[in-house]
Formats: C-alpha cells, structure tokens, sequence
C-alpha cells in the first residue's frame, strides 16, 4: 500500500500567481512557510521549512485574490516530483498539488470576510 498525503498550516511568503496553461486551465502557485520548534541546548528556536503549492482549475482562479502575503492557510494535498535536465545537470523539485485548501484567520483589512471559506479540488 502506498500514501500520498500532506496536511500543513502556515503562511504565504508573497502573493500567489494566477496563471494559465496553453489549453487554458487555470494554475496558482504559492508558497507557505511552516514553523517548527527546536531545542538547541538549553533554548527552543523557530526553524521556518518552506513548502511550494500547486491549485489547479476554478479553486485555483476563486483562491487566487485571497492568497496574500502573510496570510495563514491550512492546506491538504499530495506530494508531486518533477525533474528535468538543466545544463547537462538533472533537477528535480517537490511541490505540493492541494486537493483542498483553507483562508485562516481573520479579516486583514482590504480582503473581503470571506475568510474562513473553504476551497476543494476532488474530494477530501
């Protein structure tokens, strides 16, 4: 048996990108920063872990004006490899494609009140 699965909270690094595929779909692509406390001698420290996320299709286009820098989401989802060649050298990058995704928090002034809606891809 094989699991895919990821569950994180955390906050935007910058604004979302809306874009869209040659064929027109519609992809958002993000990024959260997750804390995570450490113990380093006598002293716990904050050690931030960034995670790159993909949306696809209309939550992608209903999430995109929402998902603003420092802004705190809980997103669901499934860990995703690309690789390619670049310069002879082989790359690859993990993403994370949501299934599903949360606005946390509470109202940060210019966005609307809806902020703690719910946004899914497939099912949960």
């Amino acid at each position: 048996m094989e699991i895919n699965h990821v569950t994180l909270i955390g906050r935007l690094t910058r604004d979302a990108e809306l874009k869209y595929t040659s064929s027109g779909q519609a992809v958002c692509k993000f990024s959260i920063a997750v804390n995570r406390r450490k113990k380093n001698g006598d002293q716990w420290e904050d050690e931030a872990n960034f995670f790159d996320i993909v949306v696809w299709g209309k939550q992608a286009e209903s999430l995109s004006p929402y998902l603003l820098k420092s802004k705190m989401v809980g997103v669901d989802g499934e860990l995703r490899q690309d690789r390619w060649q670049q310069d002879g050298q082989n790359r690859s990058k993990v993403e994370i494609i949501a299934n599903y995704v949360q606005l946390l928090g509470g109202n940060n002034g210019s966005q609307k009140q809806e902020s703690n809606d719910e946004f899914r891809q497939g099912s949960w």
